[in-house]
Parts: C-alpha cells; sequence; structure tokens
C-alpha cells in the first residue's frame, strides 16, 4: 500500500475495521497506461445493473489539498466510461481545478501535480444525501447536502444533532480506528443505509476553534458607542460584467461599422475577454482571503445574446468569439468560487460540493455571502460607484445586532 493515495488506503482500513463501506476497487495511474483492466472488468461486472458508478479521484499528491480541491463524477459502469472519468479528471486539473490547485500551491505549500499519476476509486452509484462529519472541540458537526434525486430542493445545512444518533457513534468510532482526527464522508442512501464513501486526515490542520483559549487573553470589558455582533475584512475585487460586455459589444461594433478606419479587430475582442480573465487569476494569486463585489456577477442575458451574434455575418470570427465568451462564463465561476466572501445583489445560491460547505477549510473560513435586496439595486449600485469602492480596496463588514450587514472601505 505504499505508493497507493491516501484516500485508497483509508477506505481499505475502514472496509478491514468492519465499517460500512461500498464495495470499491482502486485503478492506480499505469493501469490506464498499460489498459491492464481485468481487475476492473471483474468489478464493474458486479454492478452492472446499477448502469452507472462513482468515479473518484485518487492522486499520491491529494492528502495535501484540501478536500474536494479534484474531481469525483458519475460515469457508465464500464470501462469507457472510467477512462472517461479519469480523463475528465485530468482536463480538470488544467480547467476547472487549476485556479485552486495554484492557490494551494502559492498559499499553503502543496506540491506540484503530475496529471498522469491519477488513479481512480471506482464505487457503485448509491441514490441518496451526502452528509461530511468532522469533530469541533469535543462535539461533531454534520453538513447535510442536499439530496440529488428529490424533486423538491431543500437547503444544506449544519447540524450537531444528525437525523440519527448512530452516525455519531459510527463517526466516533471511524476516528477511533484511524487514530487521528478526520473529516468523513457517507451517504444516507434512499432506504436510510448509512455509507462511508471517504476519510481525510486533518489531525495535522490547525482550528482556530480548539485553540482560542490557548491564543487569547481575556479582558474584563468594552464600551462601545454601538453594539456589533460579527466582522469581517477582506480585499475585494469588484466584479462588473455588465462593462465588460458593453466594453465588447462596443469593439465588435467598430469592427462591423467602422470600414476601413476601424480600429478593432477580432484580436482585439479576444485579447479583452483573455485581460479579464488573467485578471482574475492574477488578483486571486495576490491575496489568500479575498471577497467580490458583485455590481454584475452575471452578463444580463441580452448583453450576452447581443456580444454572441453581433458577428453572426462572418460565421469563423463569430464562431472564435463566441466560444471565448462561453470560457468566459467558467473562468468567472472558477474564480467566484474561490472567494470567500461575496457581496452582491440578493441572496444568491451556492452550488458547493460537501467539501467546499462543509470541509475543515470553511470551518477554519466560513464562507460569508452579504446581499441587498433586488428593489434597492439602483440606490445600492449609486452609493457604491458614488463612495468610489475599486477593485484592490480592503472592505469591513459589520453584522449589527440586528442582523444587517454595514459594508464600509477602510
Amino acid at each position: 500500500m505504499k505508493n497507493v493515495p491516501e484516500k485508497a488506503r483509508l477506505l481499505e482500513r475502514l472496509k478491514n475495521g468492519h465499517f460500512n463501506v461500498p464495495d470499491f476497487i482502486y485503478v492506480p495511474p499505469e493501469d490506464f497506461k498499460k489498459e491492464r483492466f481485468t481487475a476492473l472488468k471483474k468489478f464493474l461486472e458486479k454492478h452492472r445493473e446499477s448502469f452507472k458508478v462513482i468515479a473518484r479521484s485518487a492522486h499520491p499528491a491529494e492528502e495535501f489539498y484540501k478536500g474536494g480541491t479534484f474531481t469525483s463524477l458519475e460515469t457508465y459502469a464500464d470501462i469507457g466510461g472510467v477512462v472517461f472519468a479519469r480523463k475528465k479528471m485530468i482536463k480538470a486539473i488544467d480547467s476547472s481545478c487549476r485556479l485552486s490547485i495554484l492557490r494551494q500551491q502559492r498559499f499553503a505549500g502543496a506540491p506540484d501535480i503530475d496529471p498522469d499519476q491519477m488513479g481512480v476509486i471506482v464505487m457503485p452509484f448509491i441514490e441518496g444525501t451526502s452528509v461530511m462529519a468532522k469533530k469541533i472541540r469535543n462535539n461533531w458537526e454534520f453538513g447535510y447536502c442536499r439530496n440529488r434525486t428529490s424533486r423538491v430542493r431543500s437547503d444544506p445545512y449544519i447540524t450537531a444533532t444528525p437525523h440519527s444518533r448512530h452516525l455519531i457513534d459510527i463517526s466516533a468510532d471511524i476516528q477511533k480506528n484511524l487514530g487521528f482526527r478526520c473529516e468523513i464522508e457517507f451517504i444516507i442512501s434512499n432506504d436510510n443505509h448509512i455509507f462511508v464513501v471517504q476519510a481525510k486526515d486533518i489531525s495535522g490542520i490547525e482550528l482556530l476553534e480548539e485553540n482560542e483559549t490557548e491564543r487569547a487573553i481575556k479582558l474584563d470589558g468594552i464600551r462601545r458607542v454601538r453594539i456589533r455582533r460579527s466582522y469581517r475584512e477582506r480585499p475585494i475585487y469588484l466584479m462588473d460584467l455588465r462593462t465588460v460586455y458593453m466594453r465588447i459589444i462596443n469593439c465588435c461594433e467598430e469592427m462591423v461599422l467602422g470600414g476601413d478606419s476601424r480600429s478593432c479587430g477580432i484580436e482585439d475582442v479576444l485579447r479583452m475577454v483573455n485581460s479579464f480573465e488573467q485578471e482574475l487569476v492574477e488578483f486571486a494569486l495576490m491575496h489568500h482571503r479575498f471577497g467580490v463585489i458583485g455590481l454584475c456577477m452575471k452578463p444580463p442575458e441580452f448583453l450576452y445574446q447581443v456580444a454572441n451574434h453581433y458577428l453572426d455575418d462572418t460565421p469563423e470570427l463569430q464562431q472564435q468569439l463566441s466560444g471565448a465568451l462561453h470560457q468566459n462564463l467558467y473562468a468567472t465561476d472558477y474564480f467566484l468560487a474561490e472567494a470567500d466572501t461575496l457581496i452582491t445583489k440578493d441572496r444568491i445560491h451556492l452550488s458547493l460540493c460537501g467539501h467546499d460547505a462543509y470541509g475543515i477549510d470553511t470551518v477554519r473560513n466560513p464562507l460569508w455571502s452579504v446581499y441587498w435586496h433586488n428593489e434597492r439595486d439602483k440606490e445600492v449600485l449609486e452609493k457604491f460607484n458614488t463612495l468610489g469602492f475599486t477593485t484592490g480596496d480592503t472592505v469591513g463588514i459589520d453584522i449589527e445586532a440586528d442582523d444587517k450587514p454595514l459594508v464600509y472601505r477602510l
């Protein structure tokens, strides 16, 4: 087991400890290179009736990254499906996972990733609800993700009282069996069986909550003009995609109507899009913790359509622009996923995996979403502009006694 990734090693230990681990197989990278799939074929034969399996990333360096950094996905229960899933995992290292990987290398000293060393853990697909568990001080907490099969959408939530007392007992037994503090992922099946699908060693991660008595000095009192309940400071990126798209449309207009004297070409438009994406990456690599003020975090639909079709009379150029704008939506999404503080219009839905929402990194650094209501949008945007908020500013957020946030420049 020396070269087997942590994820597979710990699952094997839990299986040998008689915990309810789903049947699984670890497929090392060498088997993919040599197309050596005999063991995998036998495994898939046992689970062919389910039609699909879960392919989980299993890289030897993954233990040095926070949970959820790499990709796991559903796929067909055949060799082609598993091979395809691994290719998507490898591709994600340079696309959807790239910014998170670069930030962890920059700020946490995580090692380089060799994509060719990506192995895969294959499990049968279990319909149900994901639950993350970990012990904070002397208490277990459980993060419930929404049920992927439910027609009725429910918000994720964190509780110290899970739906079954048995979850607390299993979590404690797992931690005792492994001999270190860990983060555990369960699947609660639709028929209420509890499956252990992952455990991660978090013993080397310091939790401020556990050490605050050692790091703090208790004083005797406070006098304040106004009582504050909570506070956060962050450097912020001011995101205004409406302005970005208007610049793109203006450049396209110059291409179409400018005649021989036009000053914009397709290279200029693509450079504009690329420059915006590069600005996001540079900001994210400059600041370990940062927030985003979203004056406009998604391009308005009508502007997106105008930009996408402005060059319809030149299909080759239009195809280049459409591809760049499509990719830009993903680049913006990846950037927003790295922010821990979002200040924007109305409450936004964060599509988080279990690790993102309830993982140990989130305990150390909770996500904040601060918002204003849609009917106040014009008023608030004008106020941001009047006060001169801009990218690179540091903002403070006070949560006042009435639970209303107050945002200001420092």
